[in-house]
């Protein structure tokens, strides 16, 4: 499993993306604060709530959940979900699961992120990936077809915004064998590199 990682959005900062640690409680909780509340509805959990935040972290388990953040120096300023279910007929899909500071949109962080996202996937053996992206949020659609998404339905009206309106939600899905060549990664294994 990947250790961290440096990459180069389009503003040319430098941002680190490593698996989260128990260490990163305090920021990850500053990231979910300043997040606009429109965001935020698109989050299964209260995230708001200190307690929630520690619970994560008191009980991290890579096998999983594999919650990967993006870092500006300390600041946390995204925080990506890979969810997989052990056993099953989903056994071979993980669902992931996306947050991108505003200040940070249309930089490339958010498919800088899925692309390793795809790659660790291969690395489990997973066959795909599933997400469910707002219809309307362009930017979201956009990063995850340059990840190797592919939109596949649309459930009309599925969830409620702020306001109580119905919002259309995307079904994605990343067929990893044929956006990501694993051959490159047994032959990476084998050589060591």
């Amino acid at each position: 499993m990947f250790g961290s990682k440096e990459i180069i959005i389009r503003s040319g900062k430098r941002l680190i993306i490593r698996p989260m640690r128990k260490e990163d409680e305090k920021a990850l909780f500053e990231f979910f604060s300043r997040l606009p509340n429109d965001l935020l509805i698109f989050i299964r959990h209260n995230v708001r709530d200190p307690q929630v935040i520690k619970e994560w972290v008191d009980h991290l388990n890579y096998e999983r959940v594999l919650p990967i953040v993006a870092l500006d120096n300390d600041k946390i300023v995204a925080d990506v979900t890979l969810h997989r279910i052990p056993y099953g007929w989903k056994r071979h899909i993980g669902q992931v699961r996306i947050v991108v500071d505003p200040a940070y949109h249309g930089q490339g962080l958010a498919t800088a992120i899925l692309n390793e996202l795809v790659e660790l996937g291969a690395e489990f053996g997973l066959e795909k990936l599933w997400a469910e992206v707002p219809l309307d949020s362009i930017a979201a659609v956009k990063a995850f077809k340059n990840a190797g998404f592919r939109c596949k339905a649309v459930v009309e009206g599925l969830v409620k915004d702020l306001r109580g309106n119905n919002v259309d939600i995307l079904i994605m899905v990343c067929d990893i064998e044929q956006y990501y060549d694993s051959k490159w990664l047994r032959k990476k294994e084998s050589t060591g590199a």
